[in-house]
């Protein structure tokens, strides 16, 4: 965090006024979470007994351990505005991070996720929720750098909003930050993102995009169009179309890809007969590609999906709430931020870069040592042969030597 400015840059954005009563530092806190959340941890009263942890003390300067009313109290009082600092920080971070790393052409995948909660939190809202459906939920919308596994910008939103309710100024906010090393932007979504408003956006950026077709009556409008068999694939057959949908501003071109998904038999005027029963995929796409092509390059997105499962499971992300909609952002927020610097110590060498999450914290930070503090001296003493101990120091001396 040293090394990246990241203290530096925590501490001038959140000034403390320090008066008699004034215990601890705005700065000290958010970098206590930033710590246990790299670690893992979920719950806040867990987080209170992390910071009394004597090497957390040090690296601190903490006198005494931050209770979890503090925390609840500054992350209260934060407020919209302390949402609106770390968002950028995040951005300008991250900019500097794919700026460092030299690339040139990015894949960005869109997409959101679901959090239910038990309780009537605030911000909290019933919608679209397919694990708990009615349950109230955290509907946050996010998109990934894919080649770096880097969550570049996130916004927490309330459980009410759609899928792509905000797209046009969150990705406007992603554009103005883009270093200017990068040439060429590939975006990607699924179909809760389809819409020509996007579309008007991401051809006016001048970007390549692929999102998939959602329309009420697709089917329907797939079954009319005139196919035309794959040579060499089987049962499988692919068309185009121009297409307007209500609200937008020119036509584009849909591509459709059909395949048999099973033969059943029906009855037809008292005769049985094996007919194909079919699935279709379709899809609108700058590319000048043919339905299966597109829907192989759709197909990877299975990659940002499970890094999205991480952020949720393995970083622990929306697991810790507060009653307060802002203090609950600034959480998601400090996830998302511990998130990308797990991954930036990683990115030096592919088998740590391409380890999940919850494996990095086996692996470096759930590590059995133990506190020692001798004539003013603290010692960390770890077992010599702890376990992935050849891994752990290989990843020290990679991330001594950036």
């Amino acid at each position: 965090m040293n090394r990246q400015n990241t203290v530096k840059s925590i501490s001038l954005l959140f000034l403390t006024v320090w008066q008699n009563a004034t215990k601890f530092g705005i700065n000290q806190v958010l970098f206590a979470l930033i710590l246990i959340l790299i670690s893992g941890i979920r719950q806040i009263c867990r987080i209170a007994a992390f910071s009394g942890d004597g090497l957390v003390k040090a690296i601190l300067k903490l006198d005494k351990t931050i209770n979890k009313n503090t925390i609840y109290t500054i992350l209260k009082y934060l407020k919209q505005s302390g949402v609106s600092k770390l968002q950028m920080l995040l951005l300008s971070k991250n900019a500097h991070w794919l700026h460092k790393s030299g690339i040139e052409s990015i894949m960005m995948d869109d997409d959101s996720t679901v959090k239910s909660v038990c309780d009537n939190h605030k911000g909290a809202e019933k919608g679209f929720n397919t694990t708990k459906k009615g349950a109230k939920s955290y509907h946050p919308m996010l998109v990934f750098v894919s080649e770096m596994k880097l969550l570049y910008h996130t916004w927490f939103r309330s459980g009410a909003a759609y899928t792509s309710n905000g797209i046009v100024d969150f990705l406007k906010e992603v554009k103005a930050s883009l270093p200017k090393n990068i040439a060429k932007v590939f975006f990607r979504a699924d179909s809760g993102f389809f819409s020509g408003g996007l579309f008007d956006l991401l051809e006016s950026f001048n970007w390549y995009y692929l999102v998939k077709v959602k329309l009420k009556n697709l089917k329907r409008l797939l079954q009319l169009q005139t196919w035309l068999e794959i040579e060499g694939q089987k049962d499988v057959a692919i068309c185009e179309f121009i297409y307007t949908a209500k609200g937008w501003s020119k036509p584009r071109i849909l591509r459709a890809m059909r395949s048999v998904k099973e033969y059943v038999q029906v009855s037809y005027l008292g005769q049985k007969q094996i007919v194909p029963g079919y699935q279709y995929v379709c899809y609108a796409s700058s590319y000048d590609m043919i339905a299966t092509e597109l829907h192989e390059l759709y197909k990877q997105r299975s990659t940002s999906e499970t890094w999205i499962e991480q952020v949720k499971g393995h970083t622990m992300a929306g697991s810790t709430l507060t009653d307060d909609f802002w203090a609950n952002d600034i959480l998601w927020q400090l996830r998302v931020l511990a998130y990308n610097i797990s991954v930036m110590m990683r990115q030096k060498k592919n088998k740590f870069k391409q380890q999940e999450h919850c494996s990095f914290i086996d692996w470096f930070i759930a590590v059995p040592a133990k506190i020692t503090i001798s004539g003013h001296q603290i010692e960390l003493k770890m077992y010599e042969h702890h376990f992935y101990k050849d891994a752990w120091e290989e990843l020290d001396r990679l991330i001594e030597a950036a």
